[in-house]
């Protein structure tokens, strides 16, 4: 049996304890045997040992390699270049993870810092670490329980567990035994959790649980197992460095080979293999990705989405699943009146519900709803109060109810409280004696009051002479008032009332996911001497029945559908009950119909990994469900080969957040802990936002899918071109010094340049990237293939022709066709359907500068005198310059046609 199912006594004796708590004596003992009340944190790795752990990456140890190589060879630029890209991302890795860690500090800032406890019956202020199982502690509103505790005393005490049970209003507390061994922690009302809050009343516990053994410290040691996974871009880059390398040293054998085998200088040939190598190994691929990545995160910011883990921005373009908490993300997070039954008819809140300004039943339902309310305004305008009093509040006032007006001229006299055993509260109004009517145009209870309506008692027409009379108001559960009602008022006056019809009424509004509360009235002369619950809430008169939600967000619904268009599943995740979470999803989008979709924490606890992942692909609902359930669901997901989004606001979010492929905390709502442990923060709260970021995550995909075609075919072209020449019985066409300066001014700005390309069109019409897929998908290995075949056939056709028709300078014209060819390229790869003449050469006009600086150095190296001998080039003819300038341009207008073929074919 859990400690919630227990009585008081048998918690006692298992514990060995009373309601005076333990001795001093005891207490010490305990705390040796069970330690100190406080979260354990395991040993961490030293900064020093992150910073190292950023240089494991297999594509960084290339680059490495590649550094030493350029030294070797002569060339320290590129050896720079490269350490900086090295360092740069290792220190924007070691800061992502340094940060991960501090979640950990923020879990253990929720902990109380004392606690009041009974020792030997003594009332005693202790160091909350000090408490151990069986002590006896004290609790009062805007105290932090210190432990885990089975209460034994309660006077109207409510809790505020949304942090950790994701219940959006405070729980109001009991000492009563509970049969169902597998509640949710948010329906154990008799037991209290360390780190949660008293927000009203007070009461006594006995401690149960202490430090890791706690609710809380469960979620602290999830935590710390839980694992984050790698990005998919650093998985696809970290396959796709291993093979490049592979491949870098056997291309470079064969050509070493094949060039000592014809006869060249063996020391020639080892250089230009080394050359290639370097050349090969897309270097400033890191540097572009970071770039790319930071500028997303730059922009994502504008649009309400904190960036905390910069591979998150990539991650969001492969998401599958986003699967998102309901209140507050996917609703206002504000209780919200929906629906008003009154005078035999629904009326929704939008609608006129004042009517005429003659006296209806609507006068007296929103006078109830304004006076019978503890929701007050503070100095600074805000509605301060329960969710649910609020929300009556802002409903009477939107009418023109002003609740401060009208308890100037209808003062609370009296009250009963609300209690969970009666399920309704009872307040008492003075009616003065001659009402005074409000000004023109505001209405309220006084006006309908002066009118002679003869079918209304007269207690409720005020006072005679110099008497006042009285009017209480009753609200609270529909199926309670209905037992202490005697009719209920209409526009025709006091009516019985059809028990059943009301019933009716009370259960369709319910199953429209609103919470249902009943209002009543009665009339008295005087003040009741005997004001027990019983006497005085009986013989009421029912004034309607008022539904409450908190409403979906209009955005989201308009996200949901994008989402759905975008091949992506929104899903939803409540502590609520399941029929509320069902009405807020098909209001949503997020469920069209039946119940197949929608599971509750109960009937998942029941299911081993194996049953559920047989269903989790069908789920759209989660309802009732417990921290650990969230983790449950994101690893189902993620072994079926999904790529899952998670949002969370509290504490037991924390460790779903840290293992989903990207967590998502909330920035109004949401705790430092689940903050720390999150790659995304949402400043405002919205499940559209999400989305804006998943089309932005696309866009940097595609934007570093492009440098990789753009990159890889600039290597490809100068392999082919050095690799074929040979076959051709052509000399070595290019010298290392050119390899290495097209590697350096090609590569680096014009492929930095492309990380500012705006998203494409239909970003958001297609499915997402499958989680397995290569990055040389849809044709892009086959284009890198071709298109470098291609640049290496022009490259070399320049210099065949050069040779045969005599000019001298054939090495200079193919380094500047080869190098040309490539920003001819780089102009056509902005998009994968669109022309360039369509798009505009202007709408990238970071790409514009990057090609003009690069054909700028390219001409300087050709034509500015002391960079001849360093280049090894000579000045060309206007002839010959026109000539390479044209071949140039062979390569732009292939992949232009290649797109036009795909357009034509895709329509």
């Amino acid at each position: 049996m859990r400690w919630h199912q227990k009585t008081i006594e048998d918690v006692i004796e298992e514990l060995n304890s009373s309601l005076k708590g333990v001795s001093s004596e005891e207490a010490r003992k305990r705390i040796l045997e069970y330690g100190p009340n406080e979260l354990k944190v395991k040993k961490k790795k030293t900064p020093f040992m992150m910073f190292l752990d950023q240089f494991k990456d297999f594509m960084i140890l290339v680059l490495i390699a590649a550094a030493i190589i350029s030294g070797i060879v002569g060339d320290p630029e590129d050896t720079i270049a490269i350490i900086v890209i090295v360092l740069l991302n290792a220190v924007i890795g070691f800061v992502q993870e340094y940060r991960a860690e501090k979640a950990m500090a923020a879990l253990k800032k929720m902990a109380a810092h004392t606690a009041l406890v009974l020792r030997s019956g003594e009332h005693t202020n202790i160091p909350a670490s000090e408490l151990v199982p069986g002590d006896v502690v004290l609790l009062e509103a805007g105290k932090v329980v210190p432990a885990d505790m089975r209460l034994t005393e309660t006077a109207q005490l409510k809790a505020e567990e949304a942090a950790l049970t994701g219940e959006s209003v405070p729980v109001e507390k009991n000492t009563k035994a509970l049969h169902d061994e597998h509640l949710p922690m948010g329906d154990r009302k008799n037991m209290a959790y360390k780190g949660t809050a008293v927000s009203y009343g007070r009461g006594a516990g006995i401690v149960v649980a202490t430090g890791m053994n706690t609710e809380l410290g469960k979620i602290a040691t999830m935590l710390q197992e839980e694992e984050e996974v790698k990005t998919p871009l650093q998985k696809r880059l970290a396959t796709f460095g291993k093979n490049l390398a592979f491949a870098v040293l056997a291309i470079c054998a064969i050509v070493f080979g094949i060039g000592v085998f014809r006869g060249e200088p063996p020391l020639l040939m080892l250089l230009t293999a080394i050359s290639l190598a370097v050349a090969a190994i897309p270097e400033a691929l890191p540097a572009v990705i970071t770039i790319s990545l930071a500028l997303g995160a730059k922009k994502l910011v504008k649009q309400n989405a904190l960036i905390r883990k910069l591979p998150a921005v990539e991650t969001l373009g492969s998401v599958t699943y986003i699967c998102s908490d309901k209140t507050g993300t996917l609703t206002l997070n504000k209780m919200t009146v929906e629906e008003i039954y009154v005078d035999g008819k629904i009326v929704r809140s939008q609608e006129d519900i004042t009517g005429t300004s003659h006296f209806t039943p609507h006068t007296y339902l929103m006078t109830a709803l304004a006076l019978s309310n503890d929701a007050q305004k503070d100095a600074s305008g805000v509605i301060i109060g329960d969710p649910t009093e609020t929300a009556l509040y802002n409903i009477a006032k939107e009418k023109d109810f002003d609740k401060s007006k009208l308890e100037k001229e209808f003062p609370r006299v009296a009250e009963i409280p609300f209690d969970s055993d009666r399920k309704c509260m009872t307040t008492f109004h003075r009616i003065p004696p001659h009402p005074i009517p409000l000004p023109q145009g505001e209405r309220g209870l006084s006006s309908p009051l002066m009118r002679d309506i003869p079918t209304i008692p007269p207690p409720l027409m005020g006072g005679g002479e110099g008497e006042s009379s009285i009017i209480s108001f009753t609200k609270g559960g529909v199926d309670v008032l209905l037992e202490k009602a005697d009719n209920i008022l209409t526009s025709d006056g006091l009516m019985p009332f059809d028990v059943q019809k009301l019933h009716r009424m009370n259960n369709r509004m319910a199953a429209d996911g609103l919470r249902v509360l009943g209002i009543a009235m009665r009339d008295w002369n005087a003040l009741p001497d005997d004001m027990s619950p019983e006497h005085v809430e009986k013989s009421l008169t029912i004034l309607g029945l008022v539904g409450i939600m908190d409403p979906p967000r209009e955005e989201a619904k308009e996200a949901v559908s994008l989402c759905k268009t975008a091949g992506i599943k929104p899903v939803m995740i409540t502590g609520d009950h399941p029929i509320t979470a069902m009405a807020i999803a098909r209001r949503l989008g997020i469920i069209e119909d039946g119940s197949k979709t929608v599971i509750t924490g109960r009937e998942l606890e029941k299911l081993s990994m194996e049953e559920f992942e047989e269903r989790v692909d069908h789920l759209r609902v989660y309802a009732r469900v417990a921290p650990e359930q969230k983790l449950k669901i994101i690893k189902a997901l993620q072994d079926k080969g999904q790529f899952v989004a998670m949002t969370g606001d509290g504490v037991n979010d924390a460790p779903a957040l840290k293992r989903a492929d990207i967590g998502v905390a909330m920035g109004i709502t949401g705790t430092d802990v689940s903050k720390e442990a999150a790659h995304m923060i949402l400043l405002d709260d919205n499940f559209a936002t999400i989305v804006k970021a998943v089309k932005e995550g696309r866009r940097i995909f595609d934007n570093i899918r492009k440098f990789i075609k753009y990159t890889m075919t600039s290597n490809s072209g100068e392999i082919w071109t050095i690799f074929l020449a040979p076959f051709f019985g052509l000399p070595i066409p290019l010298l290392p010094i050119h390899i290495l300066w097209i590697n350096l001014v090609t590569d680096g700005l014009p492929g930095l340049a492309l990380a500012a390309e705006p998203s494409e069109k239909g970003v958001m019409n297609r499915p997402p990237r499958h989680p397995q897929e290569s990055i040389f998908a849809h044709g892009l290995g086959i284009h890198i293939v071709w298109v470098g075949l291609l640049m290496g056939a022009v490259s070399l056709f320049t210099q065949a022709w050069s040779i045969k028709t005599g000019h001298a300078h054939w090495q200079t014209m193919v380094f500047t066709v080869l190098c040309l060819s490539q920003m001819g390229h780089v102009l056509a790869i902005r998009s994968d359907r669109e022309s360039l003449f369509k798009q505009g050469l202007f709408s990238n006009k970071p790409l514009v500068g990057a090609f003009a600086l690069t054909f700028a150095l390219q001409m300087a190296t050709i034509y500015v005198p002391f960079l001849n001998p360093i280049f090894k080039t000579e000045p060309l003819t206007f002839g010959e310059l026109v000539f390479t300038l044209g071949l140039s341009s062979v390569v732009f207008f292939a992949v232009e046609v290649e797109k036009l073929i795909r357009r034509r074919k895709n329509g």
